[in-house]
């Protein structure tokens, strides 16, 4: 259950309209870094988190918050947006409001389908969707990628910061950003946490560390003769996780002989097919279902090994 309170969090009053403004700031709506993002992904984290207590009651307050940022923008476009168009282009073909508009950058969708209101999508028109969202379900994971949403997220605020004058945005705008300082410092200190508590050893993400190639989790393969990656720390020196030494290798060459081919082709649907392969099994639907019974076939004989 979510409670609103008929206030925001933090006030949205410009100074003036400004229906430019809006249209670059629909990027912190509903961009692939903007509030509705940062708000869908951690109500998505929190709801699917299965460990109760501190870290769930962590992420679902962040989650709350972010559905208060998404309101305040909102509203700070709806504000800036007021007697747009016509406000939004006095100096421009003040007999054609719609068009001096359009000159003038103003989102037209602003006029002719919300009639003056924020949209779910992000400065260029492109609607938001759930593809910019990371629920894991693993906590390391998860937090990790909120660090870097904050981050992303901070920093096209801070552009904006610098594409206006007006007072009232850059005052609700400096909240914004202190927020976003304060989240990617709280997602790094959940890190801390989830290392303190013992849920995981250093901050490295290592399910199944036990299977992985012993040589490949602390080498650093460069594939130019001429760079000089070697230089920095991570080509060399302890790893992060403390359990090897980093191994620089230059002009890293294949470490196999397999060569990125496919099985033969269908001769009927690749004709420039030589028959260098063999014989292509045919792409019919008889096919396609004969190879599917014999990979089920396959699995029931595995699983009885």
């Amino acid at each position: 259950m979510f409670k609103h309170v008929d206030y925001l969090q933090f006030q949205a009053k410009p100074e003036k309209p400004d229906a430019v403004l809006a249209a670059k700031m629909q990027e912190l709506v509903g961009g692939q870094f903007g509030e509705m993002t940062v708000m869908m992904q951690y109500l998505w984290q929190g709801w699917s988190c299965r460990v109760p207590g501190k870290y769930k009651d962590m992420i679902m307050d962040i989650a709350t918050e972010e559905i208060g940022h998404v309101e305040m923008l909102t509203t700070m476009l709806a504000r800036l947006l007021e007697g747009a168009p016509n406000e939004a282009q006095e100096k421009a073909a003040a007999a054609n409001p719609m068009l001096g508009a359009v000159m003038g950058g103003m989102n037209f969708q602003h006029a002719i389908v919300t009639g003056g209101g924020a949209l779910p999508r992000d400065a260029a028109g492109v609607p938001w969707n759930a593809g910019y969202i990371v629920a894991s379900g693993n906590l390391l994971s998860d937090f990790r990628s909120n660090v870097a949403a904050e981050a992303q997220s901070r920093l096209m605020t801070s552009r904006v910061y610098n594409m206006t004058d007006d007072r009232g945005v850059k005052d609700m705008l400096q909240f914004n950003l202190a927020r976003d300082t304060y989240h990617q410092q709280q997602w790094l200190l959940g890190i801390e946490q989830l290392i303190q508590d013992g849920f995981t050893e250093n901050g490295i993400e290592d399910s199944n560390a036990e299977f992985e190639h012993p040589e490949a989790n602390h080498t650093f393969y460069s594939f130019d003769p001429a760079s000089r990656a070697g230089e920095g720390r991570w080509a060399q020196g302890p790893t992060l996780n403390g359990k090897d030494e980093i191994v620089y290798v230059p002009d890293a060459q294949p470490l196999t002989d397999d060569k990125p081919l496919g099985p033969a082709p269908d001769p009927k649907l690749f004709v420039t097919y030589d028959g260098q392969m063999g014989k292509g099994k045919p792409g019919t639907a008889a096919g396609a279902t004969g190879q599917g019974v014999a990979n089920v076939v396959n699995k029931i004989k595995g699983a009885l090994e």
